[in-house]
């Protein structure tokens, strides 16, 4: 008997972080998404407050890096979204590439656009468990359609 895996429609927490933004990816990024078949159900542009940075990077904070997570993400306007579509998280995950853009493939948001691995143009949720935080820290229910 052949088995066939189960395809589950998702949300998922997307973002286009400053460096995206400030170089006019926007547009681009959502088309992808969108003509993968995905469909946005919140998506806005954003200052991030560092209080919120925060909160996003929670499970970072002691690390070195931390402060400089923070900083970028607070450093200019993000477009935080949530999409919706049949595993959302993991094809969101291959959209974006590798989080080293040299690793990255062509193809791929990162591979295509991004230019180190601290200005990496995306992020995405990693688990569901991640993407209902995220998505909580950056959207109101009501916000959500």
């Amino acid at each position: 008997m052949v088995s066939f895996g189960v395809m589950a429609t998702e949300r998922t927490f997307a973002m286009v972080k400053p460096d995206g933004v400030k170089r006019g990816l926007v547009g681009d990024i959502v088309s992808r998404l969108e003509d993968k078949g995905f469909k946005l159900v919140g998506m806005k542009l954003m200052q991030v407050s560092r209080e919120t940075a925060e909160k996003h990077y929670g499970e970072h904070k002691g690390k070195p890096f931390y402060e400089g997570l923070v900083g970028f993400i607070t450093s200019g306007p993000s477009v935080a979204m949530v999409v919706e579509g049949e595993n959302a998280i993991a094809e969101w995950r291959k959209m974006m590439g590798a989080t080293n853009p040299a690793d990255a493939a062509p193809g791929t948001v990162r591979g295509d656009y991004a230019t180190t691995i601290d200005e990496n143009v995306v992020h995405g949720s990693d688990a569901p468990d991640t993407a209902q935080r995220e998505i909580g820290i950056f959207f109101l229910e009501d916000e959500l359609l």
